[in-house]
């Protein structure tokens, strides 16, 4: 298997993200992951184009709650290692990798935060591992089974994706900024991309969202949001007000089908990247879940 490895250089001096990285051997894989703190452990999962770096103004917000934070690197993102064969980034081996980082990380009564391709990765982590977590909180995300109606922010970007060929990752997540993001902040989510081959991750997860019941992963999400219909553990549900894919609405839906979700949370002026967004009050929200239910 052809694997690139962003150099360590890329990484260096990056605003706001000095947090020491650890590593996991996963099937011939070296995969990051930050695991910061000590206490009850909260997992962050990230979506894509993204990585670590996103959540790097909630990580502190967190420690200094008394949280442990663990914050995985998928295959094809951040410091881990990044297959250049489009074909290895499946819905089945990302959720794989992830729960052999967790595996040798040993979290156990966890806290599962998800966003963007982290809700249908990590949820179906916890809902095949539920002893590992007794809270889940839900960022703008979705488990789509095939079939459903997307939204034309979605449609849009997957068709975006589908005709360029390298994808321009700073100029893709400064598009998504609501509130003014700084270059070193854009530079940050390119630094794990200097070159194409490193961006086979970033450009397929979009074609691979289910659009019929029949595609891969659909019977899988399908199964996950079954599972979910009976979470009985805590639940928090807290979206953005100005995500284009994932509007308020898609956050509704989520807390009509967890039977413990007590409403639908908002965050003002931030878009889809919420955790860079409104991080700090992103992180301050969950915070305050985990304390009234702790």
């Amino acid at each position: 298997m052809s694997v690139y490895r962003t150099p360590d250089d890329h990484f260096d001096g990056l605003p706001g993200f000095d947090f020491e990285v650890h590593w996991t051997e996963w099937r011939g894989l070296r995969l990051a992951h930050l695991d910061e703190g000590d206490g009850p452990p909260v997992v962050l999962f990230h979506g894509e184009p993204t990585w670590s770096f996103l959540y790097r103004k909630m990580i502190p917000v967190l420690v200094a709650a008394g949280y442990r934070v663990v914050v995985p690197d998928l295959p094809g993102f951040g410091r881990s290692d990044k297959p250049t064969d489009s074909a290895f980034y499946t819905y089945d081996t990302l959720t794989e990798a992830a729960a052999g980082v967790l595996e040798h990380v040993g979290v156990g009564d966890a806290t599962a935060v998800v966003q963007d391709w982290g809700g249908p990765i990590g949820l179906r982590v916890v809902v095949d591992a539920p002893q590992r977590f007794s809270r889940i909180c839900i960022l703008n995300t979705w488990l789509p089974g095939g079939g459903e109606a997307l939204s034309p922010g979605f449609l849009a970007w997957r068709s975006f994706v589908e005709r360029t060929p390298d994808l321009p990752i700073g100029k893709l997540m400064a598009n998504a900024a609501v509130r003014a993001w700084p270059d070193e902040v854009i530079a940050g989510y390119e630094a794990p991309f200097p070159v194409r081959d490193a961006k086979a991750g970033a450009a397929r997860l979009p074609l691979i969202v289910p659009l019929q019941a029949t595609d891969p992963g659909a019977a899988e999400m399908r199964r996950v949001r079954t599972a979910l219909k009976g979470w009985d553990g805590p639940a928090q549900v807290l979206f953005s007000t100005e995500d284009p894919i994932f509007p308020p609405s898609a956050g509704e839906r989520w807390a009509e089908l967890l039977p413990t979700a007590d409403g639908l949370e908002t965050v003002e002026r931030a878009g889809h990247f919420l955790q860079e967004d409104a991080g700090e009050e992103v992180a301050a929200g969950i915070v305050a879940f985990l304390d009234r239910t702790g």
